[in-house]
């Protein structure tokens, strides 16, 4: 059973133990989050003028779209604003900042009827973060910055939190997808022609799970998620911020969601810095997970 829990009054222990069952969180908007959506808004308003962000690809060719976007993404993940805020976030809902480590946060966007849905906008098939050397006890965190509709969010798979998908996750390596393709998504316009893992079988997406949540609403679910973006018909971009932690004693413990279908190797913890202090975690740890994950006999090809 998959529950929805939202805006509970629980510990952050309680609710890691519940993400990696599978279950999903749900807080509305706090002072912090909102904040956090009026840089993004800011700044892509400022990008985009004279056009409203949502509207700017009915008004810019796909180049010229791509090309802004090739140019704001990467200065909302840098501004230092994101690294203030994103600590008070944590706290505000319960985190340790001593042992909550975060990634930088991304500045996300699905464009309406498919007018750019690779490179720098790209569409995500059904995956798990797991298929891309995410760490088991990684929990994504997700929240829109401009109002958003069933039509452009994102969908949940809920039947497959134990189902294993045949994949092809095994040909992925983090060190290298950064080495090769992590500053190249500008260029891939209409055609993605980057290596990632995929499902390798016909898969059943219905039933699946929308949640739309208010401006600055915060979406909380484990990184071992089957989730996908949704075909937008929306008529207008999606712009959202997603950003991920781990606990250092969900590191220490290998403690997480099971691992069912994951084969890549490599590991992404180097990315990630302590709320506290903006350090990095021990490299022994790191390196602990820079290995090859077994395979557990589950179908799964590249």
């Amino acid at each position: 059973m998959h529950s929805i829990f939202y805006d509970a009054a629980v510990s952050d222990e309680v609710r890691r133990s519940n993400l990696f069952l599978g279950q999903l969180y749900v807080y509305s908007p706090r002072p912090i989050s909102l904040e956090l959506c009026a840089l993004a808004n800011d700044m892509a308003a400022e990008a985009f003028a004279p056009y409203h962000p949502r509207e700017a690809q009915h008004y810019l060719s796909v180049d010229q779209f791509a090309k802004t976007l090739s140019d704001l993404k990467p200065r909302f993940i840098h501004h230092p604003e994101c690294k203030r805020l994103l600590p008070e976030l944590l706290r505000a809902l319960g985190c340790d900042l001593a042992k909550t480590y975060f990634d930088v946060p991304r500045l996300r966007t699905s464009t309406s009827n498919n007018f750019l849905s690779t490179g720098i906008s790209y569409a995500f098939h059904p995956h798990r973060d797991t298929w891309y050397s995410a760490p088991q006890c990684q929990l994504n965190w997700w929240i829109p910055v401009f109002d958003v509709v069933p039509e452009n969010v994102m969908a949940f798979h809920p039947q497959y939190w134990s189902q294993p998908v045949r994949n092809s996750s095994r040909a992925y390596n983090y060190a290298e997808w950064n080495r090769v393709n992590r500053f190249s998504a500008a260029q891939h316009i209409g055609k993605d022609a980057r290596i990632q893992p995929m499902p390798q079988e016909e898969m059943l997406l219905d039933p699946q799970v929308r949640v739309v949540l208010p401006i600055g609403g915060i979406l909380i679910f484990s990184g071992a998620q089957m989730h996908s973006t949704v075909p937008n018909t929306s008529g207008k971009t999606r712009f959202s911020i997603d950003f991920r932690t781990v606990h250092l004693d969900d590191v220490v413990s290998k403690c997480g969601a099971p691992n069912i279908d994951s084969a890549c190797s490599g590991t992404s913890l180097g990315d990630f810095l302590r709320a506290s202090d903006l350090a990095r975690i021990p490299e022994e740890w790191v390196a602990s997970y820079d290995t090859p994950p077994a395979v557990d006999g589950s179908p799964i090809e590249v």
